[in-house]
C-alpha cells in the first residue's frame, strides 16, 4: 500500500516526511548522515526549524542519534517502513558490496577496561574522504621502518605539489624514481630523510612533490 503525503501520516506533517526523506537519501548516497547545517541549505530552513523537526521525528522512534557524536543521524527500520509506503526512497538494500566494517568500540592496548559497543562502521571514507586528490600506494623497501612503515603497508596520500618540513611525502627525485620519505627544505637544498639507521638521506635540488602521506593501512 502507498501513502499519499497531502495530509499528515503517522501524526507527521508532510515537511517532516520532507526531512526524514532526505536524511535517508543523503545517507544511501554519501554513507553518513547531514549535518543541521547541510540539511537547513537544502530544505530552505533555519536552522532552529530543522532541529524540530528531527526532535519530533525522533520521538516517533523514525530517527536515531547518537549525543556528542557528530553525523550520526540514522532513519530507523520504522522510519524506512513509512518512507516506502510514501515512495520516499528505495528499500534498504545495497546492490554493490559495501566496504564498511563494523565498528564495535574501543579496546584498550594499556590497562585491561571494559568494552563499550557501538553500531558504527569504518571505512576508508569515513577515515579519509574521497576525492581525485587521494592515492594509495604499497609501501616497498624497508627505509621507514622506524617509524612503524613496513614492506606491505599501503599509504594512503593526498595530492599536492608542496610539503612542510617534517612531513611524510612521496617524492620524485633526480632520477625520476619515486621515494618514501620525511620532507626538509634546509637553506640551499632539499632534505629527504629516512627513518632507518641503515640508509642516508637524500640530499637534492631537484625534488618533485606528488603527495603528502594522511594513513596507513596494513593487513597483519
Amino acid at each position: 500500500m502507498r501513502l499519499e503525503l497531502g495530509e499528515p501520516i503517522d501524526g507527521l506533517t508532510p515537511r517532516q516526511i520532507e526531512v526524514l526523506r532526505l536524511i535517508a537519501c543523503f545517507c544511501d548516497r554519501q554513507r553518513y548522515s547531514p549535518t543541521m547545517a547541510e540539511l537547513a541549505g537544502e530544505l530552505g530552513l533555519s536552522r532552529s526549524t530543522v532541529f524540530e523537526h528531527l526532535g519530533e521525528l525522533q520521538r516517533k522512534g523514525l530517527l536515531s542519534t547518537s549525543p556528542g557524536k557528530a553525523r550520526s543521524l540514522k532513519v530507523t527500520s520504522r522510519g524506512r517502513r513509512l518512507l516506502e509506503q510514501t515512495g520516499g526512497v528505495e528499500p534498504d538494500v545495497d546492490d554493490e558490496p559495501r566496504g564498511d566494517v563494523p565498528l564495535l568500540g574501543r579496546i584498550a592496548a594499556g590497562l585491561p577496561r571494559e568494552a563499550v559497543e557501538n553500531t558504527e562502521s569504518i571505512s576508508l571514507e569515513s577515515c579519509f574522504g574521497l576525492g581525485d586528490d587521494l592515492f594509495a600506494l604499497e609501501v616497498s623497501g624497508d627505509s621507514m621502518i622506524e617509524e612503524n612503515i613496513e614492506p606491505g603497508d599501503y599509504v594512503i596520500c593526498r595530492r599536492t605539489n608542496t610539503a612542510d618540513n617534517g612531513e611524510l611525502v612521496v617524492a620524485l627525485v633526480d632520477d625520476g624514481e619515486a621515494t618514501l620519505k620525511r620532507f626538509y627544505k634546509e637553506s640551499h637544498r632539499i632534505r629527504l630523510q629516512p627513518a632507518n639507521g641503515n640508509y642516508e638521506p637524500i640530499y637534492t635540488n631537484n625534488c618533485h612533490i606528488e603527495g603528502v602521506v594522511v594513513g596507513l593501512v596494513r593487513r597483519l
